[in-house]
């Protein structure tokens, strides 16, 4: 099982900061997530970088392992 967290908007708009999905590749989970927490997510999904273990990945060739924590992060804005 992967373990997903999601910070700032992603959050709000999931409900949660963190929930476990049992898939293949990253690019599963974030169609299983924006699913499961519905279109609002999806926008702010549409915006955020996806990190598996705190590195940038291919979501579409990047097969989770038992034990990987997906990250789901927003754009910081900051001045």
């Amino acid at each position: 099982m992967a373990h997903l967290l999601m910070f700032a908007t992603a959050r709000d708009a999931a409900g949660r900061s963190r929930d476990v999905f049992e898939l293949g590749t990253v690019a599963e989970l974030v169609v299983a997530a924006e699913q499961r927490y519905g279109a609002g997510f999806g926008r702010v999904l549409s915006g955020c970088r996806v990190w598996v273990n705190g590195e940038d990945v291919d979501p579409e060739t990047c097969v989770l392992g038992e034990r990987d924590e997906v990250a789901v992060i927003p754009p910081v804005a900051g001045g």
